[in-house]
């Protein structure tokens, strides 16, 4: 959490040989401004809908007992937490059994599927088993992500596609609009080719394994190598599992030369390539926030 005795604040760098906060302390670089409706979320993942076939579960006797949703966005500890509840499993069991299910994962993944359990819904059965789930769910976005224009994306941007899945991962934690992902896609790639730290809080985030959207500015020196604020380039794997729209904007972000963006208020999301434009789209949002508890931020 922030500093409740002072309103929260967008923070980010300046790039190199910009002028950086007169009195030292950073500002985000980006705020969400509000929370993406979980309905929302499981509307859009509904809308893909996986075959009834998980690895064999569709053998003469087998039953249907359900589905599960997977949202955009959620992380990998969520999806094993729902299929855990989903197969009424003891709570750690899908956790346990993911690096033994023998998933076909890219080799820069390092075993980790995070980015790759792609949202969607998935039948249950009563044959349905954690290894079974996760593998529908890793071939799936497998199935996603070795589309033409996903590859294509990735060499226009000059990333590897594991990357491109990487920063629709960012995409998704930080922006909630087709608009502003491909807004938000395109500052990454800014940033990343002006060799600037993307300092993003949702990274940060995900690295101290929390939800919150608060951060305190000690907590920008953290040590983890999610923390965007002390390393450069990308961190190491996705930070959650991004869904189609995210994947898009990350494929086909807007063109623009921006930098920095806050959102001043809900459905106000301003992006800039100034730092001083940027320091007054802040100083507005601390006016409109100073009366009010610390805001959700990412």
């Amino acid at each position: 959490m922030t500093d409740p005795s002072r309103p929260s604040r967008p923070r980010s760098q300046p790039a190199p040989g910009r002028p950086g906060p007169p009195d030292g302390r950073r500002t985000r670089i980006t705020r969400r401004g509000r929370l993406v409706l979980l309905t929302a979320a499981l509307a859009v993942a509904a809308a893909i809908a996986v075959p009834f076939v998980l690895g064999g579960d569709e053998d003469e006797g087998t039953q249907r007992t359900g589905t599960l949703t997977v949202p955009e966005g959620w992380r990998a500890s969520q999806v094993y937490a729902a299929v855990d509840t989903a197969l009424h499993l003891k709570k750690g069991t899908t956790g346990k059994k993911a690096a033994d299910a023998g998933l076909s994962l890219p080799g820069d993944a390092g075993g980790n599927p995070e980015g790759y359990l792609y949202p969607a819904t998935y039948p249950i059965t009563d044959r349905t088993t954690p290894e079974r789930l996760l593998t529908t769910m890793v071939d799936t976005a497998n199935r996603a992500y070795a589309e033409g224009t996903v590859a294509a994306g990735a060499e226009r941007n000059a990333v590897s596609r594991y990357q491109l899945v990487t920063v629709a991962s960012i995409v998704q934690s930080e922006a909630a609009t087709d608009k502003d992902m491909a807004r938000v896609a395109r500052v990454v790639y800014n940033r990343l080719d002006e060799g600037m730290p993307l300092q993003m809080d949702s990274t940060l985030n995900y690295g101290l394994g929390r939800t919150t959207l608060h951060t305190r500015t000690s907590e920008t020196r953290s040590k983890t190598p999610y923390n965007t604020y002390v390393h450069k380039g990308l961190p190491p794997t996705p930070i959650a599992n991004p869904g189609a729209r995210a994947l898009r904007a990350a494929t086909r972000p807007a063109e623009g030369d921006w930098l920095y963006f806050v959102t001043v208020k809900s459905g106000d999301t301003r992006f800039t390539s100034d730092y001083a434009e940027h320091q007054r789209n802040v100083a507005e949002f601390n006016k409109l926030h100073s009366s009010s508890s610390p805001s959700a931020s990412s």
